[in-house]
């Protein structure tokens, strides 16, 4: 079975604005999660700097032994990701799919203050049914 082990949207200064634990074996405490956020938005704006090719938008995937990490970059600046188990296949629709999700239930939301934390019931509703969604999908496979 895939999983989705934990997603993140992280705003454009590199400020951790939303973060989902899906049960994974190696839950991490709350000042960790705000380190791998920074963390990653660190190296993606390095790695934007140092490719070799020009126009860049930086890294979309960090494999490793354990798990992937799966990155979605808004011409806005704001970064989705999601560390999954290795090998997941088609994350970058979910994430795009994530992205839509934020835009139609957190952006148009009157009482949302930009580069604020996400606290927004119907965004977390229709997450929930697109990552279950998206398992389904994963296990049908």
């Amino acid at each position: 079975m895939a999983a989705i082990y934990s997603l993140y949207i992280i705003n454009k200064s590199g400020g951790l604005i939303f973060y989902k634990d899906y049960g994974s074996a190696g839950r991490m405490d709350t000042n960790d999660t705000l380190r791998l956020a920074s963390l990653w938005h660190s190296m993606h704006a390095i790695s934007q700097q140092l490719s070799p090719i020009p126009g860049c938008s930086g890294i979309e995937l960090l494999q490793a032994d354990t798990f992937d990490l799966n990155c979605f970059q808004s011409l806005t600046g704001t970064k989705v990701f999601v560390v999954s188990e290795p090998g997941t296949l088609h994350m970058e629709y979910l994430l795009k799919y994530v992205y839509e999700l934020y835009t139609d239930y957190v952006l148009k939301n009157p009482f949302y203050e930009m580069e604020m934390p996400i606290r927004c019931e119907l965004f977390d509703i229709n997450l929930t049914q697109a990552v279950q969604k998206d398992r389904v999908a994963l296990l049908g496979r």
